[in-house]
């Protein structure tokens, strides 16, 4: 199993959803971020200056089995990127274990109903 978090453009959100859902990514978290990028200049807008070192995004985290990280990590990939700095990140992180509270099972069947499977 494996945690694939993404931190991505606010405005490209509803794209990314909708890429892990048509890619089969049924369950998944997301937050609203703050970091510190590379780009540390102030934009003009309007006339005003805006301090852009601190922006805002969202960060979508999911759990897969280790059979589904590469097309999460696809659908993530196409639906986000604009090839403009700022784009995001994407970091894949091995997950030890996981466990279902309500029923207690264990590993990749407490991902997913095993009924979805057949």
């Amino acid at each position: 199993m494996k945690k694939i978090e993404s931190i991505i453009r606010k405005t490209k959100f509803d794209e990314v959803r909708d890429a892990l859902l048509d890619a089969g990514i049924e369950w998944f978290s997301y937050y609203d971020v703050r970091g510190i990028g590379k780009s540390r200049e102030g934009r003009i807008y309007r006339g005003v200056v805006y301090d852009t070192s601190c922006i805002e995004r969202i960060l979508v985290s999911v759990i897969v089995r280790d059979k589904n990280v590469e097309k999460t990590v696809e659908a993530v990939l196409k639906a986000a990127q604009t090839g403009e700095i700022g784009d995001g990140r994407i970091f894949i992180i091995p997950v030890e274990d996981s466990i279902r509270i309500r029923t207690g099972e264990r590993g990749d069947i407490a991902l997913y109903n095993a009924e979805q499977e057949k």
